[in-house]
C-alpha cells in the first residue's frame, strides 16, 4: 500500500478543521485509505501545520496524529511530504503555494488561491512549469443539491435555460453582545476579507459547472455594518464589504445566453430552506437547489397564476413542485473531492478543478469589485498560462 504524507496548513481554522481534517482526511485514514481502480489503496498520513502550537498539539493528540509543526518552511522542504494543503488566511496562501510547488510538492488548496489575479495566474504558470499535481477546492459542486441540479441540466430537463437566481447568506453577529460566527479578518480588506473576494470565487465555479462560461458581471458591493468587534471584544472599522449584489451574463456550451443574479450577504436573515439556494428557469421546466435538496417543476405541471390584488392567493405554489430523487448515496462533498484528488495524484494526472479555474474565480471577484467601484458592466477576458 502506498502512503501519501499530507502537510495540512491552517488546520486550526473552522473550515480546515471541520471539513478537511475531521470530515475528510481522518475518515479516509480510518477507513484504510482510498481505493484505486485496480483494487489497490492509497493511505494518507496527515501532518498538522499552523501558528498556534497549543492548538496543534491538542488536535493531534485528540485525533491520533503523530506529527505537527509550526515551521511552515521546514515542512515544505521536507522530502517525506508528498502533498501540501493550504487552508490559511488568503493573505498567506500565495507565498506558501509558491514555495510548495518549487519544492516539487503536489498542492491542494482552498480558494481564493491569491489576493490578486496576477498572483493567481503566476501560480498556474508555476504549476505548469514544475509539472506538479494541483487541485483547488470546489466543494459546492460535490454537494447533493447541486449534483442533482447538474443532473437535470445534463438530461435536458430545462430545455433552453433562461436564467438563474441565487440567494446566499445569513446574519453574522457584530460581536458586541453576541460573538460573531466568522473571524474578524473577514471584514478587513487589508487582511484579504470581504464577501466578494470570498464568495465570487465560489460563484465562478458553480456557474461554470452548471450553466456555462461567464462573459460579464455587473455588481454592487456594500459594507452595511461599518463597525464590528473582534475576538477579544474590541471594536474595529469594517473595511471590507459584507454584501454583494451581482448580475452575471453567461453563455451555455450550446451558445445560449443566460442571465444569472446572485445576492451574497452576511447581513440578511434567512427565510428559505437552506443558507444558499439556486433557482434555474428554462423553457421546459424550473428547479430550485440548495446544498442538499433539489425540487423541480416541469412545464406540463406549471400552474397558470392570475394576478388579483383583491383576494388572498388561492394557489399552493410550493406544493406543486416535486423532489428530485437522490438515486445514489451522497457522502461529504469535501471528502469526495479529496478522494478524487488523491487518485489523480497517484495516477499522475491533472485534477479537473485546478489553478486556472481558481484564477477565473479571482478574476470574477476583481471584476465584481471593479464594477462596483466604477458603476459599470465589466467584461471578463479569457485567462491562459
Amino acid at each position: 500500500m502506498t502512503t501519501l504524507t499530507i502537510a495540512m496548513n491552517g488546520i486550526t481554522g473552522r473550515m480546515g478543521f471541520r471539513q478537511h481534517l475531521t470530515r475528510s482526511i481522518l475518515p479516509i485514514r480510518d477507513a484504510g485509505g482510498v481505493e484505486l481502480a485496480d483494487g489497490s489503496k492509497i493511505q494518507v498520513e496527515p501532518i498538522l501545520v499552523g501558528r498556534n502550537a497549543e492548538k496543534l498539539a491538542e488536535i493531534a493528540k485528540a485525533n491520533n496524529i503523530e506529527r505537527w509543526t509550526t515551521d511552515q518552511d521546514a515542512i515544505i522542504a521536507d522530502r517525506a511530504v508528498d502533498i501540501y494543503f493550504d487552508a490559511q488566511v488568503t493573505s498567506r496562501r500565495y507565498a506558501a503555494l509558491t514555495a510548495a510547488m518549487r519544492a516539487g510538492k503536489a498542492i491542494y488548496t482552498e480558494k481564493p488561491t491569491a489576493e490578486t489575479l496576477g498572483q493567481a495566474i503566476e501560480l498556474a504558470r508555476l504549476q505548469a512549469k514544475m509539472g506538479v499535481s494541483a487541485g483547488v477546492v470546489h466543494d459546492k459542486l460535490y454537494l447533493p443539491g447541486l449534483r442533482k441540479l447538474r443532473r437535470l441540466v445534463d438530461e435536458g430537463f430545462f430545455g433552453r435555460i433562461l436564467s438563474l437566481r441565487g440567494e446566499f447568506g445569513y446574519w453574522v453577529f457584530e460581536g458586541d453582545v453576541q460573538p460573531g460566527q466568522r473571524p474578524s479578518w473577514n471584514y478587513r480588506s487589508e487582511d484579504g476579507g470581504g464577501i466578494t473576494t470570498d464568495m465570487f470565487c465560489h460563484w465562478s465555479y458553480v456557474l461554470e459547472g452548471i450553466i456555462g462560461h461567464i462573459d460579464a458581471v455587473t455588481a454592487k458591493t456594500v459594507t452595511h455594518i461599518p463597525t464590528r468587534y473582534d475576538e477579544h471584544g474590541r471594536p474595529y472599522k469594517a473595511t471590507a464589504d459584507d454584501a454583494a449584489y451581482g448580475i452575471f451574463e453567461l453563455t451555455t456550451p450550446g451558445g445560449d445566453p443566460v442571465i444569472g443574479v446572485i445576492n451574497s450577504s452576511w447581513t440578511t436573515r434567512v427565510h428559505r430552506d437552506e443558507l444558499v439556494e439556486f433557482h434555474v428557469d428554462g423553457t421546459e421546466g424550473s428547479a430550485v437547489a440548495g446544498l442538499f435538496g433539489c425540487i423541480a417543476q416541469a412545464k406540463s405541471g406549471t400552474p397558470m397564476p392570475i394576478w388579483n390584488p383583491d383576494m388572498p392567493e388561492q394557489e399552493a405554489f410550493r406544493e406543486q413542485w416535486w423532489d428530485v430523487p437522490d438515486r445514489e448515496v451522497f457522502e461529504n462533498g469535501f471528502k469526495v473531492q479529496w478522494e478524487e484528488f488523491l487518485r489523480d495524484v497517484a495516477a499522475g494526472r491533472e485534477h479537473r478543478y485546478g489553478l486556472l479555474s481558481a484564477a477565473r474565480g479571482v478574476a470574477l471577484a476583481e471584476a465584481g469589485l471593479r464594477s462596483s467601484d466604477e458603476g459599470r458592466r465589466i467584461e471578463l477576458e479569457q485567462i491562459t498560462v
